[in-house]
């Protein structure tokens, strides 16, 4: 229906010497109801209502971070591949927008293994989206899905990451990447080992100059709800009081250094800072400019 596209949705700025984007991949949409296990349903509507945003259905929204340091072009995270929701796919038409083109991607950093993160390695047909790309991710991470034993110790849910992640990163077979859970990744690159949401989740702390940004990735999920109420245990974590704990610590950090984030399920485009509020967090959103 003609008026329910919105204008390609990229967003480029500056860190140092870095150049970041951040592409919009679209949204999923599902009920509030199940959204939240540790909260009864009407005290997670009033937290939404807060913000202005519906109580019975709840869009998760999904971004992946370009960082251009001069020597890599490197994606962080790959998105849904237009495999999932309707609603969901638009990275290929984003990232074309944005002059970035997946063959001159060379290394994908990869947050954790869940399918709204891997599904685009792949296109529908099999082959490799990022066709000379080398993915990296976290040695526990890789570990954890990448043994079938642990199929049956993972919440029902998620059983299905184990096949998903062999059949996803069967194109890249010869060039993927573990690092230590605090490695530097490249040089500006640097992990931060954040359990909870999966067993080997990773955030990336990035520097150039005296610039600074840090990649969420899903420490928090919408932040009107989870930062805003960061006890909230989210239906979507591994281990919800790990992933709290995650969360509080991180929260905390940003706001007090009052460093830049991205978060992968923030409103587009998915960038700003953190501040206090009260017992919990708000987000700030860049200005668009």
């Amino acid at each position: 229906m003609a008026g329910q596209q919105q204008a390609p949705g990229y967003f480029r700025f500056r860190l140092g010497e870095f150049t970041v984007t951040t592409a919009f991949d679209g949204y999923n949409r599902r009920p509030v109801q199940g959204l939240v296990r540790n909260a009864p349903l009407p005290e997670v509507q009033a937290v939404l209502a807060e913000s202005f945003l519906p109580t019975e259905t709840y869009d998760g929204p999904y971004t992946v971070t370009f960082l251009d340091t001069g020597r890599h072009l490197i994606a962080f995270d790959a998105g849904t591949g237009g495999q999932m929701a309707a609603t969901a796919g638009l990275l290929p038409a984003n990232m074309a927008a944005a002059g970035i083109d997946p063959a001159r991607v060379d290394l994908v950093v990869l947050t954790h293994c869940h399918q709204d993160h891997i599904h685009g390695l792949v296109t529908r047909e099999g082959a490799a989206f990022f066709p000379t790309a080398e993915l990296a991710l976290a040695e526990p991470e890789w570990a954890w899905w990448t043994d079938p034993g642990n199929e049956s110790r993972s919440p029902e849910g998620q059983r299905v990451n184990f096949a998903n992640v062999a059949r996803r990163f069967a194109p890249y077979q010869g060039r993927i990447r573990r690092f230590a859970p605090d490695a530097e990744v490249v040089p500006g690159i640097h992990a931060i080992p954040a359990h909870g949401h999966t067993p080997g989740h990773s955030l990336f702390h990035l520097a150039s100059g005296r610039e600074k940004l840090m990649i969420l990735a899903d420490t928090t999920h919408r932040p009107e709800l989870f930062a805003r109420r960061p006890g909230l245990h989210a239906l979507f974590d591994f281990d919800p009081v790990a992933a709290e704990a995650t969360r509080r610590r991180v929260l905390d950090r940003v706001a007090t250094d009052r460093i830049k984030v991205i978060g992968y399920h923030f409103p587009f485009p998915a960038t700003g800072h953190i501040g206090r509020d009260g017992d919990g967090y708000r987000y700030i959103a860049e200005a668009w400019s």
